[in-house]
């Protein structure tokens, strides 16, 4: 899936942004009564040259000096308050912005974990990180200042025309003539800075994708000599993402000009017109002085235009990029009357793990196109171990995905002791069975919490870590810094391959599960290692209905029974000596002799 929309699709700011309501609501009241705040202490700004007026039409044109310190100290006053009024603004927007951006972002982590697999293979984690970053950033931004000042400032220019007007009409006309042009370079610039925008925050996106598989990938960059290549992969994008925040600097800059040039002519304008009248003596000069002073108090909202235009665009872009994940429907739930009914026929089958029918397509394929699994029927009979075989690429990964859910079959039904897993609650059916996979993925905490992931560590005994390490034959661990409160670092990388496989495996095993998924978890070891934990999976396994992926001959030995997985079905199920006896596909892939392929098996 492309995470970069049509740039020509048609898109309404205003609606964008109405989707950051619901987020809002809670924190109307303190964001209303900051744009009341923020629209008092403006509009003292507006009673400045009022005040202005009566000090030259009064006092300095009698002489009064009294008058004019009283003038001197109303302006004093007025010019504290509004910033006293501008901080408290400040303040009161401080807390229910920042509950926002909290609010969201944790939205944004929850919905990431109910989203299907299928989602993640599909985007780069860079742009989902940019989402919670920089666009996070960018929303707080726009309502901590231009969603208010666009308010404040537009209430700002009303009641200052309507001052002006007041105070000489004919010279607010003046005034009013680059209202239209104003108009339709605001329009031209908000299209073409929307576009820039989203183009710049898609690109940071990218950036980030390829900072943070470079990071991850850092022992491979090295031990290949990758890293000049890399650096001018980085250097490309970041000079497309330099061209591209140019592009937005360009037209803002554009845009300021007009804005500032055009209102200084004709202030200009009117300061040549009002000049003549009061030799005509048809304008006070107190008058004029308060009229330049309000049109000059307008100039920064008017100017700030193309500013905060340009911040409604980021915003909208950063809104509409967070929803467009938040958009993506989560994994399914089960119907809970399918699930009451299901229940109700537990028994009816046999118990154990069994494959109905199973037809699988990954989500992203053409409803037309071949299946990855097609009709697969396999009975694993309860506290049975079963051990899966198949040449690379014959679907045993996907296989066992369907278990625990990771994907959804397309036809057929998988079931656990005769209950459909479609109709079980995933943290239910999560609870049940427990996977290790080949590529171990360990987190950026303790040995001990990594391993406790696999079950409740609030309910597990206090000795579940050292058993379940003592399964996997992790006696490595005794020899960390800290033992199993040692942090393994990010993914694990401090760790071997052997060691990291060997972790993942406890972490399966550690809750004793009723079910466990096994995909190739041994696959790292030594032999001698291989041996060890096998003997000591044996134990484990007595009580468990387990589905084991192998490739050696030592993990099928583990199991009761071998299903041959080939183009996309199974082949044949049966022990190990069985298969050996009566299927050459499985015999040769068992051999790894280095004589021909078994003609019609899958290369």
């Amino acid at each position: 899936m492309s995470t970069h929309p049509d740039p020509a699709a048609p898109r309404s700011v205003v609606r964008i942004l109405l989707r950051l309501w619901p987020y809002v609501r809670p924190v109307r009241a303190r964001l209303f009564l900051a744009a009341g705040v923020a629209i008092v202490a403006s509009c003292l700004s507006l009673v400045i040259p009022l005040v202005l007026k009566w000090m030259v039409d009064g006092p300095v044109a009698d002489g009064d000096q009294g008058g004019v310190w009283l003038g001197a100290f109303v302006l004093l006053a007025l010019g504290v308050t509004e910033a006293l009024l501008f901080g408290f603004r400040r303040w009161l927007v401080a807390r229910p912005v920042a509950s926002v951006e909290a609010s969201m972002r944790a939205d944004l982590y929850g919905h990431l974990q109910r989203l299907p697999v299928s989602f993640h293979d599909r985007w780069a984690s860079g742009q989902l990180l940019s989402r919670g970053t920089t666009d996070l950033s960018l929303v707080r931004m726009f309502l901590t200042f231009p969603l208010t000042f666009l308010v404040v400032n537009g209430v700002t220019i009303v009641v200052g025309l309507a001052i002006l007007m007041v105070q000489q009409w004919t010279l607010g006309l003046v005034l009013l003539i680059p209202v239209v042009p104003l108009t339709v370079l605001c329009g031209f610039f908000e299209a073409r800075y929307g576009l820039a925008s989203r183009r710049a925050q898609d690109q940071v996106g990218d950036l980030t994708t390829v900072v943070e598989e470079s990071v991850l990938g850092i022992r491979i960059v090295k031990g290949f000599g990758r890293n000049r290549s890399q650096a001018r992969a980085f250097r490309k994008m970041a000079e497309e993402l330099r061209g591209t925040e140019l592009v937005k600097a360009r037209l803002l800059a554009a845009v300021w000009a007009v804005i500032t040039a055009m209102p200084e002519v004709a202030i200009g304008a009117t300061l040549v017109l009002g000049t003549v009248q009061v030799a005509d003596g048809d304008l006070s000069a107190g008058t004029l002085v308060a009229f330049l002073s309000t049109a000059l108090a307008l100039r920064w909202p008017v100017e700030s235009i193309g500013f905060l235009l340009a911040m409604f665009q980021e915003a909208s872009t950063a809104t509409e990029r967070y929803f467009e994940v938040m958009d993506e429907p989560e994994e399914s739930v089960p119907d809970p009357e399918g699930a009451e009914a299901a229940k109700a026929a537990e028994g009816d089958d046999v118990g154990g793990l069994r494959f109905e029918g199973v037809r699988f397509r990954f989500p992203d394929a053409p409803a037309d196109s071949v299946p990855v699994l097609d009709l697969i029927d396999l009975d694993v009979r309860p506290g049975e171990t079963m051990a899966l075989v198949g040449a690379t690429g014959c679907g045993k990964t996907a296989l066992t995905a369907l278990v625990p859910r990771l994907h959804e079959v397309t036809e057929g039904r998988i079931t656990l002791d005769g209950e459909d897993i479609a109709t079980m609650p995933r943290e239910r059916l999560r609870g049940l069975v427990a996977v290790a996979f080949e590529e171990p993925t360990l987190f950026s905490t303790t040995v001990a919490e990594n391993v406790l992931m696999g079950t409740d560590a609030a309910t597990a005994p206090p000795d579940a870590v050292e058993r379940a390490l003592e399964v996997a034959q992790a006696g490595f661990v005794t020899s960390l810094p800290d033992g199993v409160h040692t942090e393994v670092g990010e993914q694990g990388l401090s760790l071997s391959g052997g060691q990291r496989q060997r972790l993942a495996l406890a972490r399966a095993v550690v809750g004793r599960p009723r079910f466990l998924v096994l995909d190739d978890p041994l696959s790292a070891l030594d032999v001698h290692t291989e041996a060890l934990v096998e003997a000591a999976l044996r134990s484990v396994l007595e009580g468990t209905t387990a589905l084991v992926v192998a490739h050696r001959p030592s993990t099928v030995l583990l199991a009761d029974r071998v299903a041959l997985l080939s183009g996309g079905r199974i082949a044949a199920v049966g022990t190990h000596q069985e298969l050996l006896r009566t299927n050459a596909e499985y015999a040769w892939l068992m051999s790894g002799a280095d004589h021909a392929r078994p003609e019609g098996s899958p290369r």
